[in-house]
């Protein structure tokens, strides 16, 4: 049976979800690592579906990643989409590849589409060998439960130490035609930036080329699933795809920077944020959404990595853990970033609580602070003070919950 997780004190309802035209979803039982769970999800895409994607920079990636890669090198479009929880598929070797090929190979003939038109993905234990057997076993059940309202049980099936489902649901227009755009995702640990994180499936009805959904796509992962980190350690199988189905009859699009684009591209990036929360809301043993701004940097880049310094420091998410407003972790995270920084110009602030400025202490409510530390959400600014760069990024405390779920992985 699959070890039963608490609910995160983070977690949020699934909203609303309804169906996007030309998706079908479903949610099976493969029996791969987890029992009396569904763990294997299968998406299928109306002829002429376009595809765009980014992938984990991880130097030892799972057997999907290359094979995604290439099938969106090879064709703009997709015809299907197979994700399995439990195993993740990395560093397996040959026998990953053969597990890639052959569970491809299988949607593609049940289907009857191509076989690069089949995009994989697999999320869960690294260094077993996948046992790809029990997938092709469980894709009749899988096609035969296809339905477009199988948002939810698709979310359900790509958990692995997940709390809670996530998704969202945006609807705009382009021109005067309504459009919709949904997401799923998953992930709680091993999320830190470099490129998307863990896995996230994100649909619209819009009628968008491939180049267009690309450029969307890598505009809105910046400040969204590039901004987060739960642990600072990049997944082996992270993955970002959006899906543009062409079943609403809206104008023609042949840019990104297409004026009648603005509200969609705005709702896109809202939705990929409100994604990028939900999973570190779920980080592994999280009791404490974190909100980093820096102000005040040489350069946006130098605001990001001192961004990032704060947020991955194992001190000031401890702190933040046990509701110690200990500002000169803090202090230390921004001196040990690398970036430029002057401790003489340097100012510290916990919510709306200055508590040190341009190098000295500041007078505060003490009492007001702690009371604010004991908030599920916590902001913390720092002003640099040399420039007018800024970034903003999001993670989570560091609690035992954290080594709990990760010292028992495994087993």
């Amino acid at each position: 049976m699959a070890k039963p997780y608490p609910r995160s004190p983070l977690a949020l309802s699934l909203p609303k979800l309804t169906s996007i035209a030309g998706v079908r979803l479903s949610g099976v039982e493969a029996n791969i690592r987890y029992s009396g769970r569904t763990d294997l999800m299968l998406v299928e895409f109306a002829p002429g579906t376009t595809a765009a994607g980014v992938y984990t920079r991880n130097l030892c990636p799972g057997a999907p990643i290359p094979w995604c890669r290439g099938a969106l090198a090879n064709t703009p479009h997709a015809r299907a989409l197979l994700v399995n929880s439990g195993n993740a598929n990395v560093f397996t070797g040959r026998a990953g590849e053969e597990a890639v090929v052959a569970c491809a190979g299988e949607v593609a003939h049940l289907l009857g589409c191509p076989v690069e038109d089949v995009f994989l993905a697999s999320t869960g234990v690294i260094g077993e060998t996948l046992p790809y057997k029990k997938i092709l076993s469980a894709l009749p059940a899988a096609i035969e439960a296809l339905h477009d309202d199988g948002w939810e049980d698709a979310a359900r099936a790509i958990m692995t130490t997940d709390t809670f489902p996530k998704a969202a649901r945006r609807e705009v227009t382009i021109g005067d035609t309504p459009v919709c755009i949904q997401g799923i995702a998953k992930g709680s640990g091993m999320v830190a930036p470099d490129m998307a994180t863990m896995l996230a499936y994100v649909a619209t009805d819009a009628a968008l080329p491939q180049p267009v959904l690309q450029a969307l796509l890598e505009e809105g992962v910046g400040p969204s699933f590039n901004s987060i980190t739960v642990d600072s350690d990049t997944s082996t199988s992270d993955m970002l795809m959006l899906f543009a189905t062409g079943q609403a009859k809206h104008e023609a699009i042949s840019s990104h920077e297409d004026s009648a684009l603005a509200e969609f591209r705005a709702a896109l990036k809202d939705l990929l944020h409100e994604l990028a929360l939900l999973v570190v809301r779920d980080g592994e043993g999280a009791t404490k959404l974190i909100r980093v701004d820096v102000q005040g940097a040489q350069s946006e880049q130098s605001a990001r990595r001192i961004a990032m310094a704060i947020a991955n420091s194992p001190l000031v998410k401890t702190a933040i853990a046990g509701e110690d407003a200990n500002w000169g972790r803090i202090v230390m995270a921004v001196g040990k970033s690398g970036e430029p920084a002057d401790r003489d110009r340097l100012s510290i602030a916990i919510g709306d609580h200055w508590v040190a400025s341009k190098g000295s202490v500041k007078e505060h409510d003490v009492h007001a602070l702690d009371a604010y530390m004991r908030q599920q959400e916590i902001t913390i600014t720092a002003d640099i003070g040399l420039g007018l760069g800024c970034s903003s990024v999001w993670t989570c405390d560091l609690t035992h919950g954290y080594i709990d779920i990760n010292g028992s992985y495994r087993s």
